[in-house]
């Protein structure tokens, strides 16, 4: 049996520690898929995670994955309070993790394969024996890519992929690869002499492009972060990044728009099964 002693001592350590868990603020996570390297991404979205933490009213986190397809197994995984990622990723959170469509963007989202101006490749016929660059196995350019060529019977030519956007205009100018799959806006956002300095060889129709996944768990707070985006939107930062990255604006999900990157979404979870 304790004496009163013990029991007041166990009492005062059981409160110290409730309370010293209780004090930890909660942090909330802003997951971003790994559309670029992971230094552009943290700088990208420092005024979007301020604005979050000022209008949730705790610590934000942004955070990204090396690859498409381990950003893909995190969210499913509920790694994320809210996930970033272009339209076949968001059909697969909602189907499968259940996250909840926020927002897109109102600008096009195109991929496009790119090849330097003076390429030899003038279509797929062109393709036999060339090196061909995607993001990951994952991404959503790389997946029309690898469709685009497919239905146009390119069977032999070499594919490779790499973590970031940055590098693919640089490898396909400096010839360590013929053509890249890339999205259009990382095209325009190049410097002027890289963009004369390449073409385009072909372009997607317009896709679902970055939507704004919220985590079931955030269901009844939907009011909010809807709010906080809008104030993001309104706010001189936010005007800057969507001028700068040529986003227009946020708009809503139409109704059964996700469901249009079923096809997408379907080879991602296989990839991700077979990893």
């Amino acid at each position: 049996m304790l004496n009163a002693t013990a029991v007041r001592f166990a009492t005062v350590l059981l409160v110290f520690f409730t309370l010293t868990a209780t004090a930890q603020p909660q942090t909330f996570k802003l997951g971003v898929a790994p559309h670029t390297s992971a230094r552009v991404i943290l700088e990208m979205y420092q005024p979007l995670r301020q604005q979050l933490e000022r209008d949730l009213g705790m610590p934000v986190d942004v955070q990204t994955a090396p690859d498409f397809t381990e950003f893909a197994r995190r969210a499913i995984n509920q790694d994320y309070d809210l996930a970033i990622t272009t339209g076949h990723q968001a059909r697969l959170f909602q189907t499968d993790a259940d996250y909840l469509p926020l927002a897109t963007y109102k600008a096009d989202f195109k991929a496009v394969a790119l090849v330097a101006r003076e390429s030899r490749l003038r279509g797929p016929s062109d393709l036999k024996g060339a090196t061909v660059l995607g993001l990951s196995p994952a991404s959503l350019v790389t997946l029309w890519g690898q469709r685009w060529m497919k239905i146009n019977g390119v069977q032999e030519a070499g594919m490779r992929y790499i973590s970031a956007a940055d590098s693919v205009s640089q490898q396909v100018l400096s010839g360590d690869a013929d053509l890249a799959f890339t999205s259009l806006a990382n095209f325009q956002k190049l410097p002027a002499e890289q963009q004369a300095a390449l073409r385009i060889l072909a372009e997607s129709e317009s896709m679902l492009g970055r939507v704004y996944m919220l985590n079931k768990r955030w269901a009844k707070q939907v009011g909010k972060l809807d709010q906080s985006l809008n104030n993001f939107a309104n706010s001189a930062e936010g005007k800057k990044y969507l001028t700068q990255n040529k986003l227009d604006a946020y708009r809503k999900i139409r109704p059964k728009e996700l469901e249009t990157m079923e096809p997408y979404a379907a080879e991602t979870r296989l990839q991700i099964k077979a990893r």
